[in-house]
């Protein structure tokens, strides 16, 4: 299992999904660029002292991410609040990547039309979307749970 962040914006939240990662011994891929720095405060004040102990990777694009995943054979499942099919009914896999897209946009339509699966978290109605650190952690803590990787 492996986390993908696409060109996030927000420090605190890129903070707070490696606090998760590492808690839950999940890499992440960031692919660039970032709308922030990575000596930011606000990250390191998210991740706490947690963070150095992410396993992190950063990719210098979309292409550079999806070439690695590609040469590993892993599936890549889209966490999108514009998606058909339901977190609860993705039959996940141990070695899946799970890709958030950026704060404001998502992904580029390009980017969308290559993932293996599109997934959306089901909300009551009349609400557009969750926080991108929490529909991380919603969609690992279920992919975890399936695939029986959660920690001892």
């Amino acid at each position: 299992m492996r986390i993908a962040l696409y060109q996030p914006e927000i420090a605190g939240n890129v903070g707070a999904i490696l606090r998760l990662a590492a808690c839950f011994s999940v890499p992440v891929d960031i692919i660039m660029p970032t709308g922030f720095a990575f000596s930011d405060t606000r990250l390191k004040r998210a991740a706490m002292d947690y963070g150095e102990a992410a396993d992190v990777t950063r990719h210098v694009n979309f292409a550079a991410f999806d070439a690695a995943r590609r040469a590993e054979g892993r599936r890549l499942l889209l966490m999108s609040a514009h998606a058909s099919q339901r977190l609860p009914d993705v039959q996940f896999r141990a070695d899946d990547v799970l890709m958030m897209g950026s704060e404001s946009a998502g992904v580029p339509e390009d980017v969308r039309d290559l993932a293996d699966i599109r997934v959306r978290i089901p909300m009551a109605p009349g609400f557009r979307s969750l926080n991108i650190a929490v529909s991380t952690g919603i969609a690992v803590a279920e992919a975890l749970r399936q695939t029986g990787r959660f920690p001892q």
